[in-house]
């Protein structure tokens, strides 16, 4: 996908705040236990076509409306995916700002997660 200019500045803009991890690292994070809540993002229509299972749906459109009913620890360790990666990073910039300490992006988002055959759900 191609994304404008403006959005890209924003996106890069954030990634300069936000703590990002890759899939490989995602793994080790499942595989050694690590506590975590993964978000999805995404638009509703994407989290319909299929998630990861597991995962809660606050999409970047809501997301900081409604965390603080869903998560109200502040502390909890939030792994946020989206589509690549951009708007999770957008995301967890936001949460930052609103007190979360622990918000991650994940970097590749749903094509790495898929990609990197974790289960998936419709």
């Amino acid at each position: 996908m191609t994304h404008s200019p403006g959005f890209l500045n924003l996106v890069n803009d954030a990634k300069t705040r936000v703590r990002e991890i890759d899939i490989e690292r995602y793994k080790r994070m499942v595989s050694a236990g690590e506590a975590h809540l993964l978000v999805d993002t995404r638009e509703d229509s994407e989290w319909t076509a299929g998630h990861v299972k597991g995962a809660i749906h606050l999409g970047k459109g809501v997301i900081e409306r409604d965390i603080e009913a869903k998560v109200p620890d502040k502390g909890t360790t939030l792994v946020l995916y989206c589509g690549g990666g951009f708007r999770s990073a957008l995301a967890a910039d936001n949460l930052q700002k609103m007190g979360y300490t622990n918000a991650i992006s994940l970097d590749g988002g749903w094509r790495a997660l898929k990609d990197a055959g974790v289960e998936l759900e419709k």
